[in-house]
């Protein structure tokens, strides 16, 4: 199964990269690596993470960064809705659905 970001999504995950590249040389790669190994393990089994939001809004955590990936299956492929730092204000991004 393959995954696509919504584009407000993009734009969170690339603002992320840029923020830990800035803070220290290689932290951003850091960054990109755990984003898709959380990626690769949710495309093997999309239905494995706990529902966030009905009926099909899914969660999962990354576990060296503070955010939360917000996804959903969409025909065949993972819709990524939201990259969220922990402390974003909840459900900021129902507007994408």
């Amino acid at each position: 199964m393959t995954y696509g970001l919504h584009p407000a999504a993009e734009s969170e995950y690339l603002e992320s990269v840029v923020y830990y590249e800035s803070k220290r040389a290689g932290l951003g790669a850091s960054y990109l690596a755990e984003f898709e190994r959380v990626m690769r393990i949710v495309c093997e089994a999309p239905h494995r993470y706990p529902i966030e939001k009905e009926p099909d809004i899914r969660r999962i955590r990354m576990k060296r960064f503070p955010y939360i990936v917000l996804f959903r299956e969409s025909s065949g492929s993972v819709q990524v809705l939201a990259v969220a730092h922990n402390r974003c204000r909840p459900q900021y991004w129902l507007d994408r659905l």
